[in-house]
């Protein structure tokens, strides 16, 4: 009896703990979040988690004994699925879709494995469906990502393939365009250098009121073409990004006086007074370039002459400040001509503008000058305005800085006046076009130097071989041999250091650069103003022979060194 009494506690112990094991189990399925199923072997479901109710819409009563394969969108793929389980004892991440009684689709990745009674019999499946939804969302909008970056990047590449066939395209356009100003300034200012050249010859000689009045017709017609071409080229080259700065060591004060000399003849035959107040603290070299200044200031005397009738010109040079490196200088050009608008003055820069359709018809123009003077400083990092008034005329103000040097200048442009006692100075005159041969010879003749002529680079080769130059005056463009492959071959292969200077209707940027490249001392831009071409001509010539005389006397020198008399 008391074994009995000590039993049944035992067994009811033990079911108990069977009980308790039991909800342990459920617990723990009910608290995942995936989807847990309980497959048969004839594919009906027999258990779940609250996870797989919630997943298809269905009460667990309702998914209880119906077929597992029903829920899923290929419900083929899922009997598939459930097979291998069978062959293989267990599948892992296959991947199916569930869908709920409303519509809403679930990807899940399907993860099964039988489970067997206790004499090791299969008695179904158990399966366990993770949410994969988000993660395939994030994938898919991932890789659409990655398909837009890259249709992205094609679309990019292609772009900048475009771009660059653009930019090929518009650098060819401006190399076309700057070939093509080159070739029509040389082929125009070629005629205008002997029209207007014999014009100012013609000029000098005894004419009567007529003939004179004539001749001044043609004169002033040639400038205002000159002008005009000046402007366009000078336009193109600022426009084109073409236009560079010179750093070389300058006078500013010759420079600037042989730049105002060029206006003599305009003024007097207007009868105005041209004045000029430089500031002489201003250091006496400096390092810029006086090639741009001078068209600068160039356009704005220019401008002055042409608008004023009566009374004067000032053009004033200004230090404003100076510290070790350098200085920041102000010009102006101030005149007695006509007043500017109120309402033009925000507009006179702009290119083609002037101050009204009067002004065209009255005194020419194309209305570029001021637009090259305010893209020709600014680009240099100055300053340019205009102030105008009633009875007072107009002045144009730009500022510029200047570096300091302690080089000397390397060519002084001063004008040297016509000395008829410099006779000895041999010149080879280098060109092609019959009518400006004819023009250099009676320049040259009428400064009393000997001349010599070619017709090409080659020819003037062979007569240098022969004959004896102090100096040689260059074309550019010519057939056979051009000035630059015959300055080439003068400083190569001859080894000659005598001065070259580039007579040259192409005034570009470019050429000027490649005449200093090739070894020419100077240039001289057609139309040739013979006061410049006498100056150049002296001055580079004088240069060349104090060099030679410094080397003699120190040649000398080292001579009388070696025949020291030692002897007490």
């Amino acid at each position: 009896m008391k074994k009995s009494e000590n039993y049944l506690p035992q067994i009811y112990k033990m079911q108990t703990n069977n009980i308790q094991e039991s909800q342990y189990v459920r617990s723990l399925i009910e608290a995942s979040l995936d989807p847990l199923i309980v497959i048969n072997t004839q594919g009906k479901i027999t258990d779940m988690n609250e996870a797989t109710a919630n997943i298809i819409g269905f009460a667990r009563e309702k998914l209880t004994g119906t077929d597992f394969f029903d829920y899923f969108t290929e419900p083929q793929k899922a009997r598939e699925a459930y097979k291998e389980v069978f062959a293989k004892g267990s599948v892992v991440d296959s991947s199916l879709t569930i869908r709920h009684e409303k519509g809403k689709l679930t990807d899940v990745l399907f993860n099964g494995s039988v489970y067997k009674d206790d004499k090791g019999d299969v008695q179904g499946v158990v399966i366990v469906a993770r949410d994969v939804t988000q993660q395939k969302r994030v994938a898919t909008e991932l890789n659409e990502a990655k398909v837009f970056a890259e249709q992205v990047m094609k679309i990019a590449e292609d772009e900048r393939e475009k771009a660059e066939k653009a930019l090929h395209h518009a650098e060819d356009a401006v190399k076309a365009k700057q070939q093509f100003l080159s070739n029509m300034s040389h082929e125009i200012r070629t005629p205008m250098n002997a029209i207007i050249g014999f014009t100012k010859i013609v000029l000098k000689k005894e004419l009567t009121a007529k003939q004179k009045e004539y001749l001044m017709a043609i004169k002033m017609s040639g400038d205002a073409l000159i002008v005009l071409i000046n402007d366009i080229l000078d336009l193109a080259k600022v426009d084109s990004g073409k236009m560079t700065f010179e750093k070389t060591p300058f006078q500013m004060a010759v420079s600037i006086s042989a730049m105002l000399h060029l206006f003599e003849t305009n003024v007097q035959e207007k009868n105005l007074k041209l004045t000029k107040e430089y500031d002489h603290n201003i250091p006496k070299v400096l390092l810029g370039d006086p090639v741009r200044l001078h068209q600068i200031i160039l356009n704005l005397v220019s401008n002055a002459v042409k608008f004023t009738r009566e009374g004067e010109i000032t053009v004033k040079v200004r230090l404003l400040k100076e510290d070790e490196d350098k200085v920041d200088i102000e010009f102006s050009v101030s005149d007695t001509g006509i007043r500017i608008e109120d309402e033009k003055l925000s507009c006179i820069f702009a290119n083609f503008q002037q101050a009204s359709c009067e002004t065209s018809r009255l005194y020419g123009g194309t209305g570029l000058g001021l637009s090259i003077v305010k893209k020709l400083v600014e680009a240099q990092g100055g300053t340019v305005d205009v102030k105008s008034e009633i009875n007072r005329g107009s002045t144009f103000r730009f500022t510029l800085s200047f570096h300091k040097t302690k080089a000397e200048a390397e060519l002084l442009n001063e004008i040297v006046e016509l000395d008829s006692a410099i006779k000895n100075i041999k010149v080879l005159v280098v060109e092609d076009i019959a009518l400006n041969q004819l023009l250099m010879k009676t320049l040259l003749d009428d400064f009393g130097f000997e001349r010599d002529i070619a017709s090409n680079g080659k020819i003037a080769i062979e007569k240098m071989k022969t004959n004896s130059y102090n100096i040689v005056l260059m074309d550019l463009h010519m057939p056979e041999m051009n000035g630059f492959e015959a300055t080439a071959y003068i400083r190569k292969e001859m080894n000659s250091k005598i001065p070259i200077v580039a007579l040259t209707a192409d005034v570009t940027t470019v050429d000027i650069a490649k005449c200093k490249e090739v070894g020419m001392n100077d240039y001289i831009a057609k139309l040739v103003d013979e006061k410049l071409l006498y100056s150049k001509i002296v001055g580079l010539v004088m240069k060349r022979i104090q060099r030679t005389d410094t080397k003699r006397k120190n040649l000398e020198n080292k001579e009388k060194l070696k025949y020291t008399n030692l002897q007490f």
